[in-house]
């Protein structure tokens, strides 16, 4: 319920406090998850003193209970522990303070993490972050390298010095971060956020040498792992040793079993480049030789075939055969103008003997009248008619001078005269 107040009528410190725990007084009792982080048991106090954060988040809670409800647990919890507590809310008027008043703490037990590890495990797969297709590869030489690992620790040494070993001139962006506790997620988090928004960074290792469950438990939180997932730059995984498998193994681009096994699969060994160039040269040299080897025995052979090694023999083969050709040719010209010859002298022979020229020559006359009309017959002509006679040798006028009808032996003369 909203309160009626203004800056004339204002409600006093102490008022207000008052209503904020009358609000807290009624909520019930919670059951609450957390890591402790500081823990206070002063000697004769009947209090017990802690202080519960959220492992995922920056938010963390004062608790207060009893001194026999802590000692209960007092053998298996200290800090950093995890606890599920039951408490209700408490507000303490006179600072403005709020806090737990717990009644029951229950350490949270390696089963029990296990199993909540698990379910995560299936949660976060069901989505699939841990698909393989979604896994991004690794550059063959990364120029700058980001790494989040803990400050002068083992892990950072080992990728460091082995990177560096394998290739001199590797460029590494380091991000020191508290890899257990609960300061543990917040900062490799931002870490990882930081180191991926560096265009420059090609690829980012996550290390952190091995130990217990509860120890390597920020590299399966929920956040850690979304965070690695929504990453733009490959991310390798070097938590712990071989038998360690937090959730980020699932997660990043690649697992390497070590930090220093992530060395060798980020960073590739110098040595072993120029060795394999040095192979890769072989290799072309063979080749090249062996490619001119084959050319040249190629070459040889075709220089070995005759048309090579006489050239000229192609044209002597030719000139034979075109002189051949060529005195055929012309047999069969002579051939074919003799007989066109005999032809021709065989044609003329006809055209001369059926010739009107001929049968002149043989003393025929063609007698035509004056317009020129050849006369076949007596009764073409009347007497005192000058006709012209045409003869072999030219032609003459002639009279007719009477009409009859001519005799017998003479019908072949006038016949061949009229043709």
């Amino acid at each position: 319920m909203g309160l009626n107040t203004s800056a004339e009528a204002p409600l006093p410190v102490g008022q207000v406090s008052r209503l904020i725990g009358g609000w807290i007084e009624r909520l019930g009792q919670v059951w609450v998850e957390g890591q402790i982080t500081q823990l206070s048991r002063r000697p004769g106090a009947g209090v017990v003193f802690l202080t519960l954060r959220d492992p995922s988040h920056d938010i963390s809670v004062s608790v207060t209970c009893f001194r026999q409800v802590f000692d209960e647990v007092a053998d298996v919890v200290s800090e950093g522990a995890r606890v599920v507590l039951l408490a209700k809310p408490e507000w303490y008027a006179p600072r403005g303070q709020l806090s737990l008043r717990a009644t029951e703490i229950r350490p949270v037990g390696i089963g029990e993490l296990l199993a909540r590890l698990e379910r995560l495990k299936r949660s976060l797969a069901s989505e699939g972050l841990f698909a393989l297709e979604r896994k991004k590869p690794l550059p063959f030489l990364p120029q700058l390298i980001g790494l989040v690992v803990g400050r002068a620790s083992a892990a950072e040494r080992d990728v460091l010095e082995n990177a560096r070993r394998r290739w001199p001139a590797v460029r590494f962006e380091v991000r020191n971060v508290a890899v257990q506790g609960v300061h543990a997620v917040p900062q490799v988090v931002e870490a990882v956020k930081e180191l991926d928004a560096i265009d420059e960074v090609d690829v980012i290792i996550v290390a952190r040498g091995g130990g217990s469950v509860e120890d390597l438990l920020p590299f399966s939180d929920e956040e850690v792992v979304r965070t690695v997932a929504a990453a733009r730059t490959p991310v390798v995984s070097a938590i712990g040793h071989e038998p360690d498998s937090p959730l980020l193994d699932l997660v990043a681009d690649v697992r390497a079993s070590t930090p220093t096994d992530a060395a060798k699969k980020v960073v590739p060994d110098v040595g072993e480049e120029l060795e394999r160039v040095r192979q890769l040269q072989a290799r072309g040299l063979r080749a090249v030789t062996g490619l001119l080897d084959r050319e040249e025995r190629g070459l040889a052979h075709a220089l070995a075939r005759p048309v090579f090694v006489h050239p000229q023999r192609m044209v002597e083969i030719r000139e034979d055969e075109l002189d051949a050709l060529l005195a055929r040719a012309r047999r069969t010209l002579g051939h074919l103008l003799d007989r066109a010859d005999s032809e021709l002298a065989h044609t003329l022979a006809r055209v001369v003997a059926l010739s009107p020229a001929a049968t002149l020559e043989r003393g025929y006359a063609v007698l035509q009248r004056a317009d020129g009309h050849v006369v076949r017959s007596p009764q073409e002509v009347a007497a005192h008619d000058v006709l012209r006679a045409r003869v072999a040798e030219g032609t003459f006028s002639v009279e007719v001078s009477s009409l009859g009808v001519p005799e017998a032996p003479e019908a072949p003369a006038a016949t061949a005269a009229s043709e």
